[in-house]
């Protein structure tokens, strides 16, 4: 599988981000290898928040909650997914597909042998993350769910969703700092933008990007939907501590919150907060609110 790199020195200097990057080598699924980086903050020994970054971010979407949760006794562990961030990014958009991502970041949880962890999945980081609770769900201790879903493609696509999907393959070259900076409250600072342009330096960066949009089921025939109506079973059985924690200011994910606390058992206990004020990347607009509902949860679940 032929994978671009990202040059390191377009990372360096980034405000706000003191964190150093790690790397391991996972099964590219050709019998080649592809190189996955990520941040590892705090003790060693601490129980680990697994924090996954949707479209088109990366772990700089988690630069303001990582100490908040270090500080508060955690280990935050935020990977960057194939074709994003610092990690490898294959050329041909033929080399994504949902099964593509879902088995790269299985590989991930495995090869770091995170146990007992978790999971917090926003975007794409819930559509691949929920997959993963389901398939292997004796590897966390619970879940926190913000802005995301997992589609089967049964219930029609929302029209939030659909203008943002054509809009991901209209615009000429894809600009990831401009799509994060249209959704968050308030306007993000050009350096901050410039942030979250640094893994795409040209357009033929961008395979993921572009291919993220158009891998979320729509039809009930979809690649992706059988496995994601196989994951819903497991997680209608899910019992382990499940908060949602979504923004109000959010359309393209609006309603999904009170399906999946309705719908998985361990969600049922808990009062799920709202985040007042943001929009869809919560963890831009409202760091310090999402950690703080995280943390009640984590105290009134035990973890």
């Amino acid at each position: 599988m032929d994978a671009l790199r990202t040059d390191e020195e377009r990372f360096t200097n980034l405000p706000e981000f003191p964190f150093a990057a790690h790397y391991i080598d996972i099964p590219a699924g050709d019998g080649e290898l592809l190189r996955m980086a990520y941040l590892d903050e705090g003790p060693r020994d601490a129980r680990v928040v697994l924090l996954l970054h949707g479209e088109p971010t990366w772990s700089y979407l988690y630069r303001k909650m990582i100490p908040l949760l270090v500080a508060a006794g955690y280990r935050a562990v935020a990977p960057d997914l194939i074709g994003f961030g610092r990690s490898d990014k294959p050329l041909l958009r033929s080399d994504f597909t949902y099964a593509s991502h879902v088995a790269w970041l299985t590989s991930f949880v495995f090869d770091l042998d995170l146990r007992d962890a978790v999971l917090f999945g926003q975007d794409w980081g819930g559509l691949l993350g929920l997959r993963i609770l389901a398939e292997h769900g004796e590897r966390f201790a619970g879940a926190v769910a913000a802005n995301t879903f997992l589609p089967t493609g049964d219930e029609p696509a929302s029209d939030a969703f659909e203008r943002w999907r054509a809009a991901s393959q209209a615009m000429p070259q894809f600009a990831a700092g401009f799509v994060v900076g249209r959704t968050c409250t308030p306007r993000l600072a050009p350096e901050i933008v410039a942030a979250y342009d640094a893994p795409f330096p040209y357009e033929e960066y961008t395979a993921a990007a572009r291919a993220f949009p158009m891998l979320v089921p729509t039809r009930p025939g979809d690649p992706a939907s059988a496995a994601n109506r196989a994951a819903w079973a497991e997680l209608e059985r899910f019992e382990k501590p499940f908060l949602c924690a979504f923004s109000d200011g959010d359309p393209i994910t609006r309603g999904s919150s009170a399906v999946l606390a309705r719908r998985i058992p361990g969600a049922r206990s808990f009062a799920h907060p709202t985040i007042v004020g943001a929009s869809h990347f919560l963890q831009e607009d409202k760091p310090n609110e999402l950690v703080a509902a995280m943390l009640a949860f984590f105290r009134e679940a035990g973890l």
